[in-house]
């Protein structure tokens, strides 16, 4: 789960529909308004999916507008408020009712079947996304930082604005295609020793069975519209259809693999940092005082399929003798009622919560591993999907927790992991940190690696 708490983090610009205008303002060094290329480029923010996915393009939207870019967020419209809470100018897409279909169906979680789930929720929404950037773009110079799996879409705007400069903003490693080590295809993780070849049998095989039928009809259907030629791999054209692209993490959680588009630009974690940190709720503060720190538990921001999970999170800390904190904002699949050592909270900025934490167990997602890392705690990962798998299998290698398959995760398991983890001074992630730089340094350096990659031609 990803930090949530977003008013107040970044100060609002203007209120209504001058947003927009007033976002696209940029003041020299003696408050004139500047000329130089930064002001004369909107640089397009294209996402999509969970608060998850949403939060690293929050964060460089800010960045990037603090740098003198205009920036506007093209948004699914569930997320509205919460963009609209942080005065970012922004453009909704969609319809509250196709995203909330996508998070009601089980099948998202499934590691097989979530891509398709994913791609028939935006299908919808694929011509309206591609004439917003259309729009744009003939009015004025753009480029577009697109969520990868949005890069597909974006391309087809290309097709007919040819100076729509697109770079592929990937969020977690294994949004790259890569027959290298490490190896993670869902929760099949490949030795080092197996040869290339089988490694590039074995995506042939994912992509022929699991991705290419469920994601390629809808997207040729949109080109065939426009008369250009049918995508045959769905992944290798996401790979080589933007004009560069960056990666939202660092050299030391994954480096830079041979097979990785040319044009990439390793990048850092979209890490924004809060000065003073945000405040946590009276109520969580006062929890978190009276007792050992808590052992918190999340299955992300989007996951509302998690009974289970929740129900085997009580059980394990029944166990153990341990306090427990459940955030989640579907509180219908938390057991109820909960004994008082066990609290439910909806959200929290997780910059000031996870320092006051004995451990997290979560998802794996890309946002919340980063925080776990920043804040120094121990991590447990139970991933369903998605990139869940392969950032688990990283903090792993860098001894900073452990990673278990969620659906192997019942309460003695949990409760034999979360023992492991604890169980001393060199449990893992206590004596063993990566060497996170400043995070404010980390975003510095992120926002000029993201620079460096709009200026690729």
């Amino acid at each position: 789960m990803s930090k949530i708490v977003l008013p107040g983090i970044y100060p609002p610009i203007s209120q209504g529909r001058r947003n927009f205008q007033d976002s696209n303002r940029y003041a020299g060094p003696r408050g004139e308004p500047g000329c130089d290329s930064r002001s004369r480029r909107l640089v397009l923010l294209l996402t999509f999916g969970t608060v998850g996915d949403l939060q690293p393009f929050l964060t460089l939207a800010a960045a990037l507008r603090d740098r003198g870019h205009r920036t506007l967020l093209v948004i699914p419209r569930i997320h509205e408020q919460l963009v609209r809470d942080t005065g970012l100018a922004y453009v909704p897409f969609g319809t509250r009712e196709q995203a909330q279909a996508v998070l009601d169906d089980p099948e998202l979680w499934n590691e097989r079947k979530g891509f398709g789930v994913v791609w028939r929720g935006l299908l919808p929404s694929l011509d309206v996304i591609c004439e917003l950037l259309i729009s744009h773009a003939q009015a004025q110079p753009c480029i577009v930082l697109s969520h990868p799996f949005l890069v597909p879409v974006a391309a087809l705007a290309r097709e007919r604005q040819p100076d729509l400069h697109v770079v592929g903003t990937y969020l977690a490693p294994s949004n790259l295609r890569t027959i290298h080590d490490p190896l993670t295809i869902g929760s099949l993780h490949i030795p080092g020793w197996v040869p290339l070849s089988i490694r590039r049998t074995l995506w042939r095989a994912v992509d022929r069975f699991f991705i290419d039928p469920d994601l390629l009809p809808g997207l040729n259907a949109s080109r065939a519209a426009q008369g250009l030629k049918p995508v045959t791999n769905f992944i290798q054209h996401m790979q080589a259809a933007s004009d560069a692209s960056v990666g939202l993490f660092p050299a030391w959680f994954a480096n830079r693999q041979p097979d990785w588009p040319p044009e990439f630009v390793q990048g850092h974690f979209p890490l924004r940092h809060a000065s003073p940190p945000p405040p946590l709720p009276a109520d969580l503060e006062a929890f978190l005082a009276a007792g050992d720190p808590p052992i918190a538990f999340t299955p992300g921001t989007g996951h509302k399929h998690a009974a289970s999970y929740f129900s085997n999170a009580l059980n394990a800390l029944r166990a153990l003798g341990r306090r427990g904190l459940f955030i989640t904002t579907y509180p219908e699949q938390v057991p109820n009622p909960l004994p008082p050592e066990v609290r439910w909270q909806s959200h929290a900025p997780f910059e000031s919560l996870l320092p006051r934490l004995a451990m997290l167990v979560h998802h794996g997602g890309i946002g919340t591993t980063a925080e776990a890392l920043r804040a120094g705690i121990p991590q447990l990962i139970l991933p369903f999907a998605f990139d869940q798998f392969d950032n688990g299998r990283r903090v792993e290698r860098l001894g900073a927790g452990k990673v278990m398959p969620a659906a192997r995760a019942n309460a003695r398991r949990l409760r034999q992991q979360i023992a492991r983890l604890l169980g001393g001074a060199a449990a893992p992630g206590r004596t063993v940190r990566p060497a996170c730089p400043d995070v404010d340094q980390g975003l510095a350096q992120l926002v000029d690696s993201v620079e460096r990659a709009m200026s690729v031609r």
